[in-house]
């Protein structure tokens, strides 16, 4: 028979209740005893129950998480970090892939309440009012990532989109680049897709350089929308010398277009992406562009929503992790 909590203590010499401390709360049990149940435990190689454990404590030991796009490379690094901190905290995580689908988020929000999981991790999307509706109906705690919200007061991670954009244009004016254009994110539809324009609008302005509206075309989220788009933008702007693009996915397919167009990157145009992706690295050549933590932003959301489970509150409100400008190949002195 498998070895039961009762035989651990049994082992040890020490209470079940001591035991359970030591699984869950391992500082609050002095060291003699810490290293006798331990001990046990190795022995009887004994595995706690998760689900005796959820009527103990009235907890699954269950986060959700909630991203638009599974097949967008930047959500790898996200889940990796949730993934890791999660095992670190002791709990399972279970992913739903929205598809920005409205009534698809909130049937996952209605199936993570009839699981019972402690706690929800939105990601990149606008919290619009029936989600936050339907979150505070089922009363599940839940925190934003890489997304905010201006109107509820929600927990969040996330980095400075508008001064990340900014700094990336900068960077191409620095280089002595006049002509730029933008390919951006359709602001109805995003959350990221305003501040970034904004920084672009706010680097320009700095420079003294004219902003034409038009220099900025617009796609949804995947590298042929960008292709299109790019066909666009140098259609009607062929002076254009270097593009900022809001996804590194966008870049790639800024710069595909212009190789079948056989412009050279970076010897005629420079092209700056967003995000770091690990294909970023990769790619021919390689991408100039802004890195987000992905990692660190899904592990510390994890953190974030444990912190929320077991105190009832979080210390940082709204927290905003560092951006970096990863200088490579794709960019060039004008």
């Amino acid at each position: 028979m498998k070895p039961t909590i009762r035989d651990v203590a049994k082992m040890a010499e020490v209470s079940i209740s001591t035991v359970s401390r030591v699984m869950n709360a391992p500082e609050s049990v002095i060291e003699s005893k810490r290293v006798r149940v331990l001990e046990a435990v190795e022995k009887l190689q004994y595995q706690p129950n998760s689900f005796a454990r959820g009527l103990i404590y009235k907890k699954s030991f269950t986060l959700g998480l909630l991203i638009p796009d599974i097949e967008n490379f930047y959500y790898t690094g996200i889940i990796r970090g949730m993934q890791d901190a999660c095992i670190k905290l002791g709990y399972s995580l279970m992913i739903c892939n929205t598809d920005r689908d409205k009534n698809r988020l909130l049937s996952y929000i209605d199936a993570f309440h009839e699981k019972q999981v402690d706690g929800i991790v939105f990601a990149s999307d606008i919290m619009f009012p029936e989600y936050y509706e339907k979150l505070v109906r089922c009363r599940i705690p839940f925190v934003l990532l890489s997304t905010h919200s201006d109107e509820y007061d929600v927990p969040s991670v996330e980095i400075d989109d508008e001064a990340a954009a900014y700094d990336a244009v900068k960077f191409l004016i620095d280089l002595g680049h006049e002509e730029i254009g933008m390919i951006g994110f359709n602001h109805e539809n995003s959350i990221s897709g305003p501040p970034r324009y904004q920084g672009f609008i706010r680097a320009l302005n700095e420079a003294g350089l004219e902003h034409n509206g038009n220099k900025v075309k617009n796609a949804t989220h995947r590298f042929e929308h960008a292709y299109h788009a790019a066909h666009d933008l140098f259609t009607d702007y062929p002076e254009i010398t270097a593009v900022f693009c809001v996804a590194d996915e966008f870049a790639m397919g800024v710069i595909s277009y212009l190789k079948d167009r056989n412009v050279l990157v970076p010897g005629q145009v420079s092209v700056v992406g967003f995000d770091n992706l690990r294909i970023a690295n990769m790619f021919i050549p390689k991408l100039t562009t802004i890195a987000q933590p992905m990692y660190d932003m899904g592990y510390r959301a994890a953190e974030k929503l444990h912190e929320w489970l077991t105190t009832g509150s979080v210390e940082v409100l709204r927290e905003r992790m560092a951006h970096k400008l990863i200088v490579r190949e794709s960019s060039r002195q004008r």
